[in-house]
């Protein structure tokens, strides 16, 4: 938050620090996950409902919760153009803002410039941080990027004054649905199909997320008017981001977070910057490495 709210201001990118509750319909589960808490709260289903009323209408098929106080939510796309403003706006900036990347011109081993949809500029050292269109940036250039595109969905309701939204970021476990109030809307993030890069919403997904949701929070946001969204998150085999050099001497790569992009934005950042200017980083990092 700290590195964050030094570049931003929280108020830009709806921070909320209200910590996580993952709830469990399952008695087993839930006693299992509660003796790996790791310092999480422990609640009764009873304390859930009394915390976290939101989920209220399904006390009753909750065994129990695990509450991490130190968990945050926020909108990645609100920071990612409130940072793009501040960049911009520096006067050492120079370069391109939402450009579109057309060719990435390298020789003897060395990325030399950029061509982008708003002109051609060059560079000392490059980043590629494309998400899952970086594998195919990446192979122009000889580099196999071992990303795959997991499709992701997501409803976002507005809250009335009147809905009893979640203050805290609520995971229904055994369901992998998440809701988390971003503002004055209710984010929902669920489900993961593989797919390839296919980004149609599919019907009989969002129909059934969105009755999922009406029957856990039905009163938590204005259902009539809910938007539907799908995306591809950019994985490796064994879910570990690629952090580090690539096989050109000047091109880095930050890729590979899946469904953990914001989550690890600026510690990814940070150990890029770090090794990018010959510091050593703050520990090993063989296992983020692109040939591990």
């Amino acid at each position: 938050m700290q590195q964050l709210g030094s570049i931003v201001s929280p108020s830009d990118f709806a921070w909320r620090d209200a910590g996580k509750l993952v709830v469990y319909r399952s008695a087993k589960v839930f006693d299992a996950a509660a003796r790996k808490a790791n310092g999480g709260a422990i609640w009764s289903a009873a304390e859930c409902a009394e915390r976290e009323p939101a989920p209220g209408a399904a006390r009753h098929l909750l065994a129990g919760g695990i509450h991490n106080a130190g968990e945050a939510v926020a909108d990645c796309h609100a920071f990612c153009t409130a940072l793009a403003a501040r960049i911009g706006a520096h006067p050492r900036f120079r370069g391109f803002i939402q450009a579109e990347v057309v060719n990435i011109a390298a020789t003897g081993g060395r990325v030399v410039g950029l061509d982008t949809t708003a002109g051609a500029i060059g560079g000392d050292a490059f980043v590629l941080a494309a998400g899952i269109e970086s594998r195919h940036l990446a192979a122009h250039l000889g580099v196999k990027l071992p990303l795959y595109p997991l499709k992701g969905y997501s409803l976002t309701a507005p809250i009335r004054t009147t809905d009893t939204a979640p203050q805290i970021s609520v995971t229904d476990f055994e369901r992998k649905v998440l809701y988390a109030r971003i503002g004055d809307k209710l984010r929902v993030a669920a489900m993961v199909d593989m797919v390839g890069e296919d980004l149609r919403l599919n019907p009989k997904r969002i129909g059934s997320l969105t009755r999922q949701v009406q029957e856990t929070m039905p009163h938590a946001a204005d259902y009539s008017q809910v938007s539907a969204w799908a995306g591809l998150r950019p994985a490796t085999p064994n879910s570990a981001p690629i952090i580090g050099a690539s096989p050109l001497s000047n091109l880095w790569l930050n890729v590979g977070h899946g469904p953990l992009g914001f989550t690890f934005a600026a510690g990814s950042a940070r150990i890029l910057t770090d090794l990018m200017l010959g510091k050593a980083p703050p520990f090993a990092l063989d296992m983020l490495a692109l040939q591990r």
